[in-house]
């Protein structure tokens, strides 16, 4: 399966909700938003939206500084 994450093609190799891949990617879900197809998908349901082909996401990291 072959999403768009940030710009660049990703392979899975299995089905996964967007949690799931935060996790395999080692992103702590407390610090980014996600977007999901273009909205801002609901950081409560991220362990319910199951990612299918061809899906982009776009994944935010808050960063903090002076």
């Amino acid at each position: 399966m072959k999403l768009i994450v940030n710009g660049r093609d990703e392979i899975l190799d299995r089905e996964m909700t967007i949690l799931e891949f935060l996790q395999t990617k080692g992103i702590d879900p407390s610090v980014v938003v996600v977007e999901y197809n273009l909205d801002i998908a609901d950081r409560e349901k991220w362990g319910e939206i199951t990612l299918k082909d061809s899906d982009k996401l776009e994944i935010l990291q808050f960063v903090g500084g002076g």
